[in-house]
This record gives structure tokens, sequence and C-alpha cells, in this order.
């Protein structure tokens, strides 16, 4: 089946911007004008997809759903100073998605939220992007998303997108241990949570954008957490890659973690 969907977890409290982020959601700060949670539907979009689905917690939904209609009081205040030719890009956009949203009312873990969305995925394939990772790529070259999708046609498998990690930051991320390779495309033989560097089985760092078959959710439903009662988009794969293949793909282009300040400020200098 092809990826029509994806979901985009966006219900934490983003502490990291505080005090920005008591009411305004991190997902709205803009890289060049436009909102990071902007650059990933239209991520999605110049993929191919037509379905974004946003797990949200109640304080975030009325601004992002605000954001993503193309008639609000404010929208109506911008063209009737004329100048509604700043929204043409946002109101396309929108013009080509249809938006779903479901709540994450406790932070129980990024595969609990999720499994939030399981009523919009049904029984097919999707995608997912986290709000911390932007990926920025060569002229000429399909966006991150779109690399992810392709491999997936490629192997109608579980795809996660992966970077190469310096080994004093490999603690740092989730690492798959390969076992074949075929250019940037690695067959996972395991995944592993974190490890120490000289634990570590690759320097391939897992980064936050996937394409998930439908035994991921089952395996959320089905499988227990190791995280302390969280339950974890690591632990769906790590159930499922007995049965069935998991691939990490080596993206192309350059990633910026907006999750952390630093990385925030770096992507607002680099991205035009």
């Amino acid at each position: 089946m092809s990826i029509r969907k994806v979901i985009i977890p966006i219900a934490g409290l983003g502490t990291r911007f505080l005090p920005a982020t008591k009411v305004v959601p991190k997902e709205m700060l803009p890289i060049n004008g436009k909102p990071i949670v902007h650059l990933l539907v239209e991520e999605a979009v110049n993929a191919g997809l037509n379905e974004v689905i946003f797990v949200i917690n109640k304080e975030k939904e009325t601004l992002i759903k605000e954001y993503f209609s193309l008639e609000t009081p404010t929208s109506k205040k911008i063209e009737e100073k004329g100048k509604q030719s700043f929204l043409e890009d946002l109101n396309n956009l929108i013009n080509k998605v249809t938006f779903h949203y479901c709540h994450q009312e406790e932070q129980k873990g990024d595969g609990h939220a999720i499994l939030q969305a399981e009523q919009y995925i049904e029984d097919e394939p999707f995608a997912v992007l986290f709000g911390d990772d932007i990926v920025i790529t060569p002229e000429g070259t399909p966006n991150a998303l779109k690399q992810l999708i392709d491999a997936y046609n490629q192997t109608q498998s579980s795809i996660i997108a992966v970077e190469e990690v310096p080994d004093d930051q490999i603690e740092n991320y989730g690492v798959i241990a390969p076992k074949n390779q075929n250019e940037n495309l690695y067959e996972a033989e395991s995944l592993v949570e974190k490890p120490k560097k000289e634990e570590a089985p690759s320097n391939l760092g897992i980064i936050g954008k996937y394409i998930a078959t439908p035994e991921v959710l089952k395996a959320f439903k089905e499988g227990e957490s190791s995280h302390g009662g969280e339950i974890r988009l690591i632990d769906g794969y790590r159930q499922i890659i007995n049965s069935q293949k998991i691939y990490g793909l080596l993206v192309k282009g350059t990633r910026y973690d907006t999750g952390t300040l630093d990385g925030y400020r770096k992507a607002i200098s680099d991205i035009s």
C-alpha cells in the first residue's frame, strides 16, 4: 500500500523554551517566517501525502487549528488591510491537506502518542514526523520524508531515518545495528536505545522521521514497555523486527535539532 497519512506528535510542553512556550506552542516558533509545524506539513505535502494527523494537547489545539484554517477572525482583518497575499502560501498548503486532531492527555512516551491516532490509520502504513527534526536537503534532492517513502516503496517495510553521529554524542540517540547495506539503506539486525559510546553497534543514530507498518501499532498494544511505563516507538520496532525487516535510511541533507535552543538558533541562522 502507498503512504498517504502522516502523524505529527506535538503534545509536549516544550519546557526547554520556557517562558515563551507557556503560551506559544514550541511548534509555532518560526524559522524564516514559517512555524516549525508549517515546515513539517509542507514536507509531508511535498512528499505526496494528503492527510495530517496531529496528536496534540488541548492547550495547543485552538492555536494550531486556527493556523491551519482558511477563515479566522484574524485572516479577515488581514484581508481587509489588503495583505492577503502574505497568506497565499499557507492557504495553498491548507487546501492540499485533510487535518485530523486527537489528544494525548498524559505524556506516556512517543509510542503512546502515536497510538492515539490509531482511529485515523486503520490498517495501512503511515509516516511519523517529530517536531524536533528539520532536515534541509540539497537543491534537486527530494526532502527527507520523500526519501523515506521511496525506500518504503522499494522494500515494503518499516523505514527509520538515521544520521551519522559523533562518538561523543551517540548515547543521546537510539542506534541501529546494521547487518546488510545497499548504498545508504541499512537492514537493521537490532535497535539499541541510547547506548554507551563503547557499546554502540554503529554510529547510525535515529532521528525523528519514520515510516511504520500497521504491525507497529499492534506491537504498542500487545508488548511490554521497557521505559518505566512509557510506550516508546523504538519498542514497537523491536517487537516486530523478528517478523518483518526494518531498515535505516541515511538521509541526504542537514538536520537541525529544533528541540534545543542551540539547534533552534542554528536553524534560524542557516535556513532561508
